[in-house]
């Protein structure tokens, strides 16, 4: 479905799409309508981020890249938060002791 354009009582305009939740492996994903992923200048291989707010609406913006210092290579980093989430548990019952 296209993004459906509603003008509100103070006048400003809001977008809203519809998608169903399918299923991706052991996750549930959502696709992006093509409008909205080029009015926010993504394509497949970027990040975003998905952001709760204090009245529990979530807000979705692409993820900002961080530099990573010369010395620093990207696959070393990878590798590393593979083996944090991997051993997250350990690392828990280690700082509660």
């Amino acid at each position: 479905m296209d993004g459906v354009i509603k003008v509100t009582k103070d006048q400003s305009k809001v977008t809203r799409y519809s998608r169903k939740i399918g299923r991706m492996g052991n996750s549930l994903g959502v696709s992006l309508p093509k409008a909205l992923a080029d009015k926010m200048s993504i394509s497949q291989g970027d990040e975003i981020e998905f952001i709760e707010n204090e009245s529990g609406e979530v807000v979705l913006r692409k993820s900002r890249a961080a530099l990573l210092p010369e010395q620093v290579r990207p696959e070393v980093l990878e590798a590393f938060f593979d083996v944090f989430e991997e051993d997250l548990g350990i690392l828990e019952d280690l700082r509660d002791r």
